[in-house]
């Protein structure tokens, strides 16, 4: 089943539902841990945690309908699952979401409106909610999943790649608190972000059979890498961006 770095943990999965959560739930099963997803669309999470189920029989995989937008919903999630499995080891931060525009000129306040909701908010409430089990657990990782952009915003991107880059600094400063937390010994607990240019998956591809998705990262890819932040100490995590496309 495991590795050994993931057996028996509690991984708790923000954005379960969507194509690159169901690759995390399914690579996390198979690795061993205990997977607590979460979506707020309960059939798209209820199809993620059942496939995770099927393809790994005796894994632990559970679904919570949970509003991220509202923090104390978000710690009750936080509570229950660690008072249900008695500890929690892990925050995946998989919601996504993206609006564009053509040029710089004709970017729409509205889409910074919603992106600030789905990239950033959801960002603070799950790093807020999680980061006392995270830092009572000897091997507890929140990990954000970013993109390039943020790094090197493009003129029609603003209000996405604004959206990363804050979600980015709030992520490196929890990384701090475990920083501080870990005192003269060094953290045993990290924040660490893994960047993409973009995400693919088959149903992408199937839509768009001559594209080529240069640079872009499989879901299952980038479910791998989320399994190897477990394999490496929480010092040489924490506070660092792991890049999983070139950087810009």
């Amino acid at each position: 089943m495991g590795n050994g770095a993931l057996d028996g943990a509690v991984i708790a999965v923000a954005g379960a539902g969507g194509p690159a959560g169901r690759a995390a739930l399914l690579r996390l099963a198979e690795a061993g841990a205990v997977v607590v997803g979460s979506d707020n669309d309960p059939e798209r999470l209820a199809e993620a945690v059942d496939a995770a189920r099927y393809a790994h029989g005796g894994a632990t995989v559970t679904g919570d309908t949970v509003d991220l937008l509202d923090l104390d919903s978000t710690r009750e999630w936080a509570a229950r699952t660690e008072k249900e499995f008695g500890r929690v080891d892990g925050l995946v931060h998989l919601v996504g979401g993206w609006r564009g525009s053509e040029t710089f000129t004709k970017t729409r306040v509205d889409d910074w409106d919603l992106l600030e909701l789905l990239l950033v908010r959801t960002v603070l409430h799950t790093s807020l909610a999680f980061h006392e089990g995270l830092q009572r657990s000897d091997r507890g990782r929140y990990v954000l999943i970013s993109a390039a952009g943020a790094s090197k915003p493009t003129a029609g991107n603003a209000a996405y790649a604004a959206a990363k880059a804050a979600a980015e600094a709030w992520t490196l400063a929890m990384g701090d608190y475990f920083r501080k937390a870990g005192g003269e010994q060094g953290p045993t607990s990290a924040a660490v972000i893994l960047v993409v240019k973009a995400l693919v998956h088959d149903a992408m591809r199937a839509d768009r059979p001559n594209a080529k998705f240069a640079g872009f990262t499989d879901v299952r890819d980038l479910a791998e890498a989320i399994v190897g932040v477990w394999d490496k100490p929480a010092a040489e995590l924490n506070g660092n961006r792991l890049w999983l496309t070139e950087k810009p």
